[in-house]
């Protein structure tokens, strides 16, 4: 038979004290000495007592309990954010439940559900590239509930968001190439218009502007911005009668394909076609050549998001405003765009 797990009522019994007793040992009372809170921690490991959480937060209206949501765990930038979140919750006493998306909505709208029903004393989230709609979020809110998201956030929605300023990292990448002397430079955007490639075309269309060099629709290649997507973009643009002489990508793993395909070809990176990528995944220091990118400094990203939502926490929800941080992006140039030898490596 299956063994029952043990309750508080059972340590209590093993030590002849009160439940309440245990209880209060166990969440750190200064009203237990010292000696009954080690005597009653060490029977809890003895007997394998597991806390039930849910009941917990019902009593105490707190869980301790931070839901995390993410597109995916398998990319550096969105664990990178989590582990800065869990850095700054941990240190609070607050554990984090990370939830993966995959980009989909009704997966998001599940994971919703669920934390939720977990009693978690908040939510943090970077919207799935298919959410098109945000009731699930706006349930959040209702409930009063703290909900901050961070990198693909909502503007339609009233909560504080950190996200990073992608349109000045993509200026800065795509005016990098015109000051090495490219003239032609294509750019990888994705067929999910959600606001962070958005901006990054906004970027990109502003920094050829101000150059004065002409906008060609030919060079603006959407796709899921994957490493196939990267190689089948470059192959499409060394089709064209004037290839590109520089690729900007809203992902790395968009350049990577294409530094793929040129290499394959025999086409010299810089010199005839420059490459710049965006989220300076670790991959890119050891590409050859190493990949410039512009860094989302995600760590710092995920401990400013943590902090953001410690101070709603805290506060009457009467008076609470919504905050928008932007971060501001790093441009990090490698040998894959470094045509001029007089720039250092930033």
């Amino acid at each position: 038979m299956k063994k029952e797990k043990a309750t508080i009522h059972d340590i209590a019994e093993k030590l002849n004290v009160t439940a309440s007793t245990v209880s209060r040992a166990l969440n750190d009372s200064p009203r237990i000495s010292q000696a009954t809170k080690k005597l009653v921690v060490k029977m809890a490991k003895q007997l394998n007592y597991q806390p039930n959480n849910i009941a917990s937060a019902l009593r105490s209206g707190k869980s301790k309990l931070i839901g995390v949501i993410i597109p995916t765990a398998n990319r550096a930038f969105f664990s990178s954010v989590v582990r800065g979140i869990e850095e700054i919750a941990n240190n609070l006493g607050y554990k984090v439940i990370i939830c993966q998306s995959y980009d989909d909505l009704n997966k998001e709208i599940e994971t919703i559900d669920a934390l939720l029903s977990a009693r978690v004393d908040g939510i943090v989230a970077s919207t799935g590239k298919q959410t098109v709609t945000f009731d699930h979020y706006q349930r959040i809110i209702e409930k009063g509930i703290p909900l901050i998201l961070f990198d693909r956030g909502n503007k339609d929605l009233k909560v504080s968001q950190v996200v990073i300023d992608d349109y000045q990292g993509a200026y800065q990448a795509v005016k990098h190439l015109i000051d090495q002397g490219c003239k032609r430079i294509a750019h990888f955007t994705s067929t999910n218009k959600i606001s962070i490639y958005k901006d990054r075309l906004r970027g990109y269309l502003d920094a050829l502007r101000d150059a004065d060099i002409p906008i060609a629709d030919e060079l603006i290649v959407e796709s899921d911005l994957q490493l196939e997507d990267g190689r089948m973009g470059m192959e499409v643009l060394l089709e064209l009668k004037e290839r590109p002489d520089a690729v900007f990508s809203s992902s790395d793993f968009g350049a990577m394909g294409a530094m793929q395909v040129l290499k394959e070809k025999k086409i010299n990176i810089p010199e005839e076609v420059a490459l710049v990528g965006f989220s300076n995944e670790p991959f890119t220091s050891y590409t050859d050549p190493p990949l410039s990118s512009v860094d989302q400094i995600s760590i710092t990203m995920g401990k400013i998001t943590a902090e953001a939502f410690f101070d709603e926490l805290k506060l009457d929800k009467s008076n609470f405003i919504p905050q928008r941080t932007v971060l501001s992006p790093q441009l990090i140039i490698r040998a894959s765009s470094k045509k001029n030898e007089t720039i250092s490596d930033e």
